[in-house]
């Protein structure tokens, strides 16, 4: 069984695989993360049974699956709160706007070297915050060929930078990393850093980082399971695994992975991954279930 995509997917499909495997000891399972993008070529090309993506699938994907005769099942799986980082020992600022994240990471930041580098954008948008203080702005985030990548800027940046007319983009000069545990290390090295990465890498790392309260426009909310689950955390976005029909049909052992994934058992691995369950998976199991290729519910 082969599984690539998502690294914020990844711990929860290793977990799965893992307790799946004690089951059934005579297979290979494969689990790895090189993120949405490059797991969805992967998968298009045929070369993956199963996919994990950290954002729905684009139509230009969906093209490119058609191409080569790849039906898929989409299957939410869990709930990720995006999370914005620091390091413990910055003191700055404890909640952000998507005015500030825009000064600081959007298409217009280029060049800024320094928190105080964006106050004059970041006063223009009517960011709370500004004024910053004259000291280093370190970034280190995903790059673009990871699904958080595209969620953090679909989220955070894309209706600021369409208003203004820009690209929805991040600033392409930051410290940019497939890897999570990169980022993290990243954002914990310098004092006065700025990042981001799924919950759940920053659950197993919170004596390395803190996250950031959002505000866009109801308070500042920090992220929690209960403010994930509830959509109150406005970083907060549905996880989701893609299957092969044709693989699930040629090989017994995939859908047989698939049905133990989504099952009670299985699904035990998203809280022991770190992330939030859905409130309903009936949607996620009648996708399976019927098998509709493309079919998406939830």
């Amino acid at each position: 069984i082969v599984i690539s995509g998502s690294s914020t997917v990844e711990p929860v499909s290793a977990r799965v695989a893992e307790t799946y495997g004690t089951q059934r000891p005579e297979l290979s399972i494969s689990v790895d993360g090189p993120g949405t993008g490059d797991g969805m070529k992967v998968f298009c090309a045929g070369q993956a049974d199963i996919t994990g993506a950290s954002r729905p699938i684009k139509e230009a994907e969906v093209e490119t699956c058609n191409q080569n005769g790849v039906t898929f099942i989409e299957i939410p799986v869990a709930i990720d709160g995006l999370s914005v980082l620091t390091s413990h020992n910055n003191d700055l600022v404890a909640c952000l706007t998507p005015a500030d994240l825009y000064a600081l990471v959007g298409p217009e930041s280029i060049g800024f070297e320094s928190w105080a580098d964006a106050s004059d954008l970041a006063a223009e948008l009517g960011a709370t915050n500004a004024p910053y203080p004259d000291v280093p702005l370190v970034i280190t985030g995903p790059g673009e060929e990871s699904g958080t990548y595209d969620a953090f800027v679909e989220m955070a940046l894309e209706d600021i930078a369409e208003e203004r007319g820009q690209e929805a983009a991040t600033r392409p000069d930051y410290t940019a990393s497939a890897n999570d545990n990169v980022i993290i290390e990243g954002i914990s090295g310098s004092d006065t850093s700025l990042g981001w990465v799924g919950y759940a890498f920053y659950i197993a790392n919170q004596d390395k980082v803190k996250a950031l309260s959002i505000d866009s426009g109801e308070g500042c909310v920090e992220p929690t399971p209960e403010t994930i689950a509830d959509g109150s955390y406005p970083l907060s976005r549905t996880l989701y695994i893609y299957v092969s029909v044709e693989k699930a049909e040629s090989k017994p052992e995939v859908a047989d992975f698939v049905d133990f994934y989504l099952s009670d058992e299985g699904l035990n691995a998203v809280d022991d991954a770190g992330y939030v369950r859905l409130d309903d998976y009936g949607p996620s199991r009648r996708a399976w279930e019927t098998r509709t290729p493309g079919q998406r519910e939830g």
